[in-house]
């Protein structure tokens, strides 16, 4: 008898500890991805891990389904997944002469396309297989073009309506976007003389003008040609104004032929998020999921170890009945469902509602170093962050919610500060660490070990506990990292709190400038509030921009980001740990 009581308490142990892990079912910008150490700044001693300029193809076989495949500047290899959730990270048999830089990649009948940005003359590789990583010459060079064109930034489009080939590039502050139309009887060579498909426009496009909100007279840059067709019209996509700040966006140009003439659309940028954590959304791609949705990614800017140190974002996107294209950032960088099927509308049902409960909550850390203080890990800014004494395991990060909460997930951001790694050796480079939560801040529950997983490096881990916790403390306890300091820029907590939602911020006002480009936005402050979104469009029904706003920050703001001669609608939402309030009523000025 005792004998069997043993055995079933062996057996119900045994199936305890080694149950697979509850599948994730959401996701959270920036994408949670082994991003690699870049090599760009090896002669300078910089070291730090950065993503930037992805395309991800979602490649169709027939008779084996759909994958993804995501391709990133300077990362040896690329990533692989089915769910758009879970990404593994492939190395290929055959590789550039050098690394890539902002590649292009297409999926035509069963092939999988990949070309690399370039000044010189360099190959097109295609492969079968690429869940193998195995690829082969497609040809072997392609035409070098003049001097300082490129091309660079390269996109692929296969029309395929028209079996047509076309490449567009650009990445400059004085060139514009080119295009030109490719012989697929020649191995992809250029079929005619290349040409401008437009240039940049900052006298009348607000966006579009250089810096930190908009703010620097400097030239903008253009960069990251992409074309998708819908019906039946041809969107040539580009990314502007620079990488390096919080306004990179992602517009589009609009032509009834592949290589024009296009028209600007006066709803410009398709996809921006200057405000929150994560911001930039520039110079990505346009791709469908499996249930025929569209999904627009983009480069978000981290800019500490240098100007182009960046991480990789993805918003649902898509065309409303008029053919006006958007993707949707409101709460952009909060967790978000993985869609199962056709979403409606912009996607707003895939947030997940999970409101951040950690934004400037007391913080303790057992061991700082220097100023590195343990506050700057709920400040949503990437380029502040904590440093811990020594990188060694035991070391924590205790946040205070300074109430019970209800905790659905957590996102650990990592910092690489004077890190000396000039290597991607997965048995060295990766993180661990263990999450705790607390009522009382002495008794302490593990909700998440990812010393339980396979070995890898989530510099941005996103952690969706396996149930809702009620707590007050959350803690970070250090396992493992690479690099020669701990450091962790943010330590953010989602979920909800047991209170109610906030009241809509009143006195809404919007004041457009002489100067059309600008506008002054005013509201009045909401107790108990956290932040803001000021949602804006080119008609009440498509305020299909957001701008993030904290609370802590002024209630009166500059937009720098209009189009001249277009009326524009705006409203405004405040939120807090609980929920969102209503939406303020919709203010019009032309």
């Amino acid at each position: 008898m005792i004998r069997n009581i043993l055995q079933a308490i062996f057996c119900a142990f045994i199936v305890l500890v080694f149950q697979p892990a509850v599948a994730q079912t959401t996701y959270c910008n920036p994408m949670d991805i082994d991003y690699k150490y870049n090599f760009e700044q090896l002669n300078e001693k910089i070291s730090y891990r950065s993503g930037a300029d992805p395309v991800i193809i979602n490649h169709k076989v027939s008779g084996k389904g759909s994958d993804y495949y995501m391709f990133v500047t300077i990362q040896g290899g690329y990533w692989h997944s089915k769910d758009m959730i879970n990404w593994k990270y492939l190395t290929a048999n055959r590789w550039p002469f050098e690394d890539m830089c902002a590649p292009a990649a297409v999926s035509v009948r069963d092939t999988l396309f990949l070309f690399q940005s370039t000044f010189e003359s360099r190959p097109i590789l295609y492969s079968v297989a690429p869940e193998k990583g195995i690829w082969e010459f497609y040809n072997r060079w392609t035409p070098r073009l003049p001097k300082d064109i490129g091309p660079w930034d390269p996109a692929i489009y296969h029309d395929p309506d028209t079996d047509r080939w076309f490449m567009y590039w650009g990445s400059s502050n004085v060139y514009p976007i080119f295009g030109a139309e490719l012989d697929h009887s020649k191995k992809l060579a250029f079929k005619d003389q290349y040409k401008a498909m437009f240039w940049l426009n900052q006298y009348e496009h607000g966006w579009e003008r250089f810096g930190p909100n908009h703010s620097d007279p400097f030239k903008p840059f253009t960069e990251g040609a992409w074309m998708t067709k819908h019906n039946g019209k041809y969107y040539l996509q580009y990314g502007a104004p620079g990488t390096e700040y919080n306004v990179y966006a992602n517009g589009t140009y609009v032509g009834d032929d592949p290589l024009g003439p296009f028209t600007y659309t006066p709803y410009n940028p398709v996809s921006y998020k200057p405000g929150g954590f994560a911001t930039g959304a520039g110079h990505g791609n346009t791709f469908q999921d499996n249930y025929g949705n569209y999904w627009n990614t983009g480069t978000s800017w981290i800019g500490y170890n240098w100007g182009m140190e960046r991480r990789i974002v993805r918003y649902a996107a898509g065309f409303d009945k008029d053919g006006q294209m958007f993707a949707n950032t409101r709460f952009g960088d909060f967790p978000h469902k993985m869609t199962t099927q056709k979403w409606k509308g912009k996607g707003d049902e895939l947030f997940t509602g999970w409101m951040l409960l950690s934004y400037k909550k007391p913080v303790t850390a057992s061991s700082v170093m220097d100023t590195m203080s343990a506050a700057k890990i709920t400040d949503e800014n990437p380029r502040t962050f904590w440093v811990a004494k020594q990188n060694k395991p035991g070391e924590t990060l205790t946040i205070d919610l300074q109430k019970e909460q209800e905790i659905k997930a957590v996102q650990v951001n990592y910092s690489d500060y004077k890190s000396d790694i000039f290597d991607n050796k997965p048995e060295v480079v990766y993180t661990q660490f263990k999450i705790l939560t607390s009522n009382d801040g002495k008794k302490w529950d593990v909700v998440s070990d990812l010393t339980q997983e396979p070995k890898r490096d989530r510099p941005c881990a996103y952690i969706e506990l396996a149930k809702p916790v009620k707590a007050r403390y959350v803690r970070y306890e250090h396992i493992y990292v690479a690099s020669p300091n701990l450091a962790i820029s943010e330590f953010r907590v989602f979920g909800n709190g047991f209170g109610k939602a906030p009241e809509t911020p009143a006195n809404f006002s919007v004041i457009r400038q002489k100067d059309t480009r600008n506008a002054d936005l005013k509201w009045e402050k909401v107790p108990r509030v956290i932040g803001y979104n000021v949602l804006w469009g080119i008609a009440p029904d498509k305020l299909y921009q957001t701008y993030q706003f904290w609370n802590d920050e002024p209630n009166a703001f500059e937009l720098r980001a209009l189009n001249v001669g277009v009326p524009y609608y705006f409203g405004i939402e405040a939120f807090n740990e609980n929920g969102v309030s209503k939406m303020s009523e919709v203010v019009g000025v032309k």
